[in-house]
């Protein structure tokens, strides 16, 4: 999806009735209490994106309500997908977000037509459903309704607190269809979580996010992820992060290195080498100019997680369920020193 064609006078076959002229591109403005944002509404052609191939996503359907994100996480792997946009995979990533303005429509009648097999949808898959701009469109409750509806179970992953907002809508539609939640919490420290995920509420605020999930009687799960080399990945920051997991009554947990994609990358590690330039030499070895960290580093991490999973008796989550997160009170960032060396191998 490009801008080429997306003039007044451009005609859409393909269009709701009565849009077939309309441009695309709605309007686009700044507003109060969105400073430096700008909004681009579009009439979108399609709300369900099926994922091709047999991968880890694929075969499912998604829905994504925006693209771009105000959390302005450095690492979000979805960066890159704004330079489809001829829009810069930095801060136009953060600060332009497209939205779908007629999506609830749209996914009614993709419902309603050829795409009615549709069996299961995940929210939260490329940019979060629950980030601010959601307060302001309040396009979700349209989407979950009409998933509902139409018999769809609903798997929702989120950084955002505004996910309380629809906790009783969610609890009433999980009544009639299978309902999974996540709560998304990277990083267990106030300082660091401000620097690498600026826009993103509090890790305490999602903790007691994950309280009121399960207060409202659904499960919750959490991705502790991404972990990142030389700052999360420390027994002190881990074993604070999943105590605070089972504390807060999660009831799954996951969690994986960091994925370095184009976009995420230069935006990532220009970051890091202002911040942390001790840590580049490290990040050399560990992702060698590549997306996933090396094998041994994730085996490393994967030995020091698994104790923790099992000490707080946290189940795992399954990868087509959504998924939540418990993070403890903020404490102490500790980066590794020489009584804690990162992987015991000549590697790293």
């Amino acid at each position: 999806m490009r801008w080429e064609g997306q003039t007044a006078t451009h005609i859409d076959a393909d269009a709701l009735p009565g849009l077939e002229e309309r441009a695309s591109v709605l309007e686009s403005w700044p507003t109060p209490g969105f400073d430096g944002m700008s909004f681009l509404e579009i009439t979108a052609k399609s709300a369900l994106n099926h994922v091709p191939g047999d991968g880890f996503m694929g075969g499912t359907w998604t829905i994504n309500p925006y693209r771009g994100c105000q959390h302005a996480c450095r690492y979000c792997f979805a960066r890159n997908t704004h330079t489809y946009l001829d829009l810069d995979a930095g801060a136009d990533f953060d600060s332009r977000i497209v939205v779908k303005a007629n999506l609830v429509d749209v996914l009614e009648r993709e419902l309603a037509g050829p795409r009615r097999d549709v069996q299961a949808v995940q929210l939260g898959t490329n940019t979060d459903p629950y980030q601010r701009a959601e307060g302001r469109y309040r396009l979700m409750p349209g989407v979950l309704r009409a998933l509902a509806r139409h018999g769809a179970s609903i798997s929702i992953l989120t950084k955002g607190t505004l996910l309380r907002r629809d906790l009783p809508l969610l609890a009433e539609i999980a009544k009639e269809v299978p309902v999974s939640v996540a709560m998304s919490i990277a990083i267990f420290d106030d300082e660091l979580q401000q620097q690498v995920e600026p826009g993103t509420p509090t890790t305490r605020s999602r903790l007691e996010t994950v309280r009121a999930v399960r207060e409202a009687g659904l499960d919750c799960a959490v991705f502790a992820m991404p972990i990142l080399p030389g700052l999360t990945d420390t027994r002190a920051h881990l074993e604070g992060a999943f105590a605070a997991i089972a504390e807060a009554g999660a009831t799954s947990a996951i969690a994986s290195a960091l994925h370095l994609r184009p976009g995420a990358r230069e935006w990532y590690t220009a970051w890091l080498r202002q911040e942390h330039p001790e840590l580049v030499p490290l990040y050399g070895r560990v992702y060698g100019g590549g997306t996933y960290a090396h094998p041994e580093y994730r085996a490393w991490l994967r030995e020091r997680i698994r104790p923790l999973v099992r000490r707080h008796r946290l189940a795992p989550v399954r990868t087509t369920a959504g998924t939540g997160l418990a993070a403890p009170p903020p404490r102490a960032r500790q980066l590794p020193s020489t009584s804690e060396p990162l992987p015991a191998t000549t590697l790293f």
